[in-house]
């Protein structure tokens, strides 16, 4: 039997009318995958043939921009179409007992503005932006259906006791130390994503698929073939972490086949910051993860933390085998999301970010004066990209870094004592976009974040 989605559009498709029919939206978003983990990256050792392939069949982007390099903030921006200078949620703000500072209610995301537009809308993996009881929970921020972790500490067990279906918290009884079998998340998750999809087939829908590897700790179920590598067990696991990313997503975009949807299916994947080792660690050194030459890792601002995998699959609407060196970044979504599904973005919203539809389907990236980061772990650090040209503030009394991304993207060479004009240029910039707040001022923490982190929460996410 032909599902209906798919018999509506063959007939739109006689009629001339398939390009109405609003696409499925996938957004994938791995924790702590670096660019240098996939093969179509550089990645010598690590096997990856399927997201290789996704590339092959889709458009790869060599400067696509997480929203900033740690995971709520960077989540958030992808959520709300807003830049770190202007976000609710701007460094990882760890609440007791369980969860983080919460988006506001007033916060309009992706998710409200598709479901307004008649789409079913999932998130499963990981939230890490609002517990269930407060204005941030997925299920207040415009998804039908959650799975997966709440919290970002909670989230670096793949063998916890339990996870939230919805707001309902599921026991895994295998994983309490006192026998039966364990339970890895992943393949929970996995599940969750897959029956949202064949839940939703006949009519559009949005995915968040956050999924939590390879964040650490490291630990898998199955090392696979890198269990006889004379590795640590931390190497193998973190190799058979991306391996897994790669298998399940291929199993994703098999089913989307599968079901008929696949040529009105928009796949984006990326990661929420850059690589959480540096390049002389163990792992780093390893699978030469800053292969690439870019400076920087996971909690910085250089090109190394904020440069991400970006693969955008459409089936013959976004050119296969493409590689654009046009940047974007995470705040982009949102708009590109509105625009493909014919939704409407509130009118007294201002997102920051600009409508990368054209773009994905082979036409010229948007015009912008500028991308901005701010960063709030530790000391409050800025960055802003303008033209070629990047400046890097590293604390409130830092002096401005200058580079020249076209000559020097590893940033390498410091040219502010010789663009004096630039630097002043990238200073007002930085004022421009930071939008002032008692959460997070650029002169060091917020009392009360401190208070916060006093009390007995958990591990601190990494």
């Amino acid at each position: 039997m032909i599902p209906l989605r798919r018999l509506a559009l063959f007939l739109a498709a006689l009629t001339g009318l398939a390009a109405a029919a609003p696409p499925n939206l996938i957004f994938i978003l791995s924790d702590d995958l670096a660019q240098g983990d996939l093969g179509v990256y550089g990645q010598k050792i690590i096997q990856t043939p399927r997201l290789d392939r996704m590339a092959a069949e889709g458009t790869r982007f060599t400067q696509a921009y997480c929203g900033t390099s740690v995971c709520a903030p960077s989540r958030a921006s992808l959520m709300t179409g807003l830049h770190s200078g202007h976000c609710p949620i701007r460094g990882n703000w760890e609440i007791a007992p369980e969860g983080q500072k919460p988006l506001p209610a007033k916060t309009v995301t992706v998710a409200e503005i598709l479901k307004s537009a008649g789409y079913a809308t999932g998130c499963t993996g990981k939230w890490g932006m609002g517990f269930f009881d407060t204005p941030g929970s997925p299920l207040k921020q415009g998804f039908d259906r959650f799975f997966g972790y709440n919290c970002q500490r909670h989230a670096h067990s793949y063998f916890p006791t339990y996870l939230w279906d919805n707001d309902k918290r599921i026991e895994l009884p295998g994983n309490d130390g006192k026998g039966g079998s364990k339970t890895y998340s992943q393949n929970l998750i996995q599940k969750s994503a897959l029956d949202f999809v064949r839940s939703n087939k006949d009519k559009p829908f949005f995915l968040f698929y956050a999924i939590t590897l390879p964040h650490g700790r490291h630990e898998i179920d199955k090392l696979g073939h890198y269990a006889d590598k004379p590795w640590s067990l931390e190497e193998k696991s973190y190799a058979a972490q991306v391996s897994r990313i790669d298998s399940d997503i291929g199993e994703l975009l098999d089913l989307l086949k599968e079901l008929g949807i696949d040529n009105n299916t928009l796949v984006i994947l990326s990661g929420d910051n850059g690589s959480s080792f540096a390049p002389e660690s163990k792992i780093g050194k390893r699978f030469n993860q800053a292969s690439n030459g870019l400076r920087g890792f996971k909690r910085g601002l250089y090109e190394g933390a904020l440069r991400q995998v970006g693969i955008a699959r459409w089936p013959g609407t976004v050119p296969a085998g493409r590689v654009s060196e046009d940047p974007w970044a995470f705040w982009d979504f949102l708009p590109t999301a509105a625009e493909l599904a014919g939704a409407k973005i509130p009118a007294e919203f201002k997102t920051d970010g600009l409508s990368l539809a054209a773009h994905l389907k082979g036409g010229p990236a948007p015009k912008r004066d500028s991308f901005y980061w701010e960063l709030h772990e530790g000391k409050p650090i800025q960055a802003v990209r303008f033209g070629d040209w990047k400046a890097v503030k590293n604390g409130p009394k830092a002096k401005v870094e200058l580079y020249d991304l076209a000559k020097d993207p590893g940033e390498r060479n410091n040219l502010a004592a010789d663009k004096p004009e630039l630097v002043q240029q990238a200073v007002e910039l930085m004022k421009k976009h930071h939008q002032p707040s008692p959460d997070w001022p650029l002169d060091g923490v917020a009392p009360q974040r401190i208070a916060d982190r006093s009390k007995p929460a958990g591990k601190k996410s990494r």
